[in-house]
């Protein structure tokens, strides 16, 4: 057995080498890490208000049904702030909320910001790199959220444009399924003269948004052994047959939306190859650019003259046109449906908000910082223009996209 002195000299000889050796690594990786440029400053609390919320939301998984977490963030977060905070139940199983927020007593303002707080799968982790802030939810719609926020919280610190019953927020669950979030919040009782949804609209105002209808098709048959078809009626032909006529349509075009796009995008048939199929079914969905009832009828009667196909319409809404009528924005068209016409009553409406709806639901959805900190200055700019102000936004240091 070794001595023990014998035992300490030995070791103490590599402890001697290699501490100062892991601590010299340790200066040279915090440099790294600190400075790199591709790995820009994240702030640790909210220091900077806008990263640490956007980086905040976007860190907690949030897929549509499971939003809870965000709605609990969002309440810690604007209670501290100074905010009063309702939340508002959407479901018990699973536990949804949608999240309301003022500032002191009065709970009907005059402009109100509103985005969604879920999300479509998978989630994805927050990352900084190559530029970018990486995420689920990065664009579609956390950096609305997040941004939304800054805004209003600066507009009411001020005081000079925005005072306490000017400005509400209302943050809602269900946007990227059912608008079941939005058509709850309506049980407020509450009308606003603006609101403000947040969308990603490359920092633009968006005229408006085409309608959508949701339809299953469904096709009978009777199953046999494939070898003896003659026995059997083939479901998957009557469905394909159906879709040939639905997608083949003369849809109703607007000078302002566009085309009426149409997408088949789930198919099911059959059970195996060497068996005729008895059922075979697809789901159907249709961006409408105009005349919703028209479009409806269309898929009707397309469907009419094939045997043993039926078409069921689940849900529907006309095209959606916005207000725009505030300087210093570009405008756009946008092909994807919002929660803009689940909000009853008559206020204006206007979409915007930073990101691209092409990185929206994508495997790289990405924003950069830049567009994040000046959709800041356009939610502003909008909530000023409503409340009829005066805003001076050369005096951010930004400059609007010219019109």
């Amino acid at each position: 057995m070794m001595d023990a002195r014998l035992f300490f000299r030995k070791y103490s000889e590599i402890y001697t080498v290699f501490l100062p050796l892991f601590a010299v690594f340790l200066v040279i990786y915090t440099i790294m890490i600190n400075f790199s440029p591709s790995h820009p400053y994240i702030p640790d609390d909210d220091s900077d208000i806008l990263l640490y919320l956007h980086r905040s939301l976007v860190s907690i998984p949030s897929v549509t049904t499971n939003e809870h977490a965000t709605a609990q963030f969002l309440k810690t977060y604007l209670t501290s702030k100074g905010w009063t905070v309702e939340i508002q139940p959407v479901s018990n199983k699973p536990v949804r909320d949608n999240v309301f927020a003022y500032r002191g007593s009065e709970r009907s303002t005059r402009v109100l910001f509103s985005s969604h707080i879920d999300t479509v799968p998978p989630f994805i982790q927050y990352s900084v790199h190559d530029g970018y802030i990486w995420g689920r939810g990065s664009v579609d719609a956390k950096a609305s959220v997040a941004a939304q926020i800054t805004a209003a919280q600066e507009l009411l610190s001020s005081n000079a444009v925005a005072r306490e019953g000017d400005v509400s927020l209302l943050f809602v669950v269900g946007e990227e399924t059912d608008g079941i979030g939005m058509i709850t919040a309506n049980d407020l009782g509450l009308s606003w003269e603006t609101v403000i949804f947040g969308e990603p609209t490359e920092l633009k105002l968006a005229v408006g948004h085409k309608g959508l209808i949701l339809a299953d098709v469904y096709a009978t048959g009777k199953a046999s052994h494939s070898g003896y078809p003659d026995l059997g009626i083939n479901a998957n032909y009557y469905l394909v047959e159906a879709l040939y006529k639905l997608q083949n349509l003369d849809y109703p075009y607007s000078d302002l939306l566009g085309n009426t796009t149409f997408n088949a995008g789930t198919l099911a048939g059959g059970v195996a190859a060497n068996v005729i199929p008895a059922a075979a079914s697809a789901g159907l969905a249709v961006r409408v650019a105009e005349d919703l009832d028209g479009a409806v009828s269309q898929m009707q009667r397309a469907v009419l003259p094939v045997p043993n196909v039926d078409i069921n319409i689940t849900l529907a809404y006309p095209p959606v046109l916005c207000d725009y009528d505030v300087s210093g924005f570009d405008t756009v068209a946008v092909a994807y449906g919002t929660d803009i016409p689940h909000l009853q009553g008559s206020h204006k409406r206007y979409l915007y908000g930073p990101g691209s709806i092409l990185f929206a639901h994508a495997d790289d959805e990405r924003i950069s910082e830049d567009e994040l900190r000046e959709s800041v200055v356009g939610y502003k700019k909008l909530a000023a223009a409503a409340l009829g102000e005066t805003h001076d936004m050369a005096s951010e240091g930004k400059n609007m996209v010219s019109q």
